[in-house]
């Protein structure tokens, strides 16, 4: 079970190395990446900012999936801080004996994250505007 907030570039290979399990028949792995634009606009630079309690909380997600049945492992990362286009904001995986449950998991494994952790993005577009946008 890995549950990180950093400032450190995210490693997806890593999080699939780390649900690893002798009994698993699938690993399904999700890696959010910091694309050039949104709502039709151009983004040249993206920043994240993370809540104090941030850390707590994605351990907390990450307990509640390890928790489930069918769930060997589960490792999920969420970067802070300056990235850049291409970079890797958010990194999950997780392992199960089948592969539909493991999509179906991880799916919503990703969705609870972008739900309850308390971070923040902000978006600089091309004409030099910026946005907060509030993930919670």
């Amino acid at each position: 079970m890995t549950a990180v907030v950093t400032t450190e570039p995210l490693d997806i290979a890593a999080h699939e190395r780390a649900v690893a399990h002798p009994g698993a028949g699938a690993v399904v792995s999700f890696c959010g990446v910091v694309r050039d634009h949104d709502s039709g606009k151009g983004v040249v630079e993206l920043e994240y900012e993370g809540h104090p309690s941030a850390g707590d909380v994605l351990a907390e997600i990450v307990a509640e999936f390890a928790a489930e049945p069918a769930v060997y492992a589960v490792a999920v990362s969420h970067r802070v801080g300056k990235l850049e286009i291409g970079d890797v904001a958010l990194a999950a995986a997780i392992s199960t004996a089948h592969r539909a449950e493991a999509f179906a998991l991880c799916a919503r494994l990703v969705d609870e994250v972008k739900t309850r952790l308390p971070i923040w993005k902000r978006q600089v577009f091309t004409d030099g505007a910026e946005e907060w946008v509030n993930l919670l």
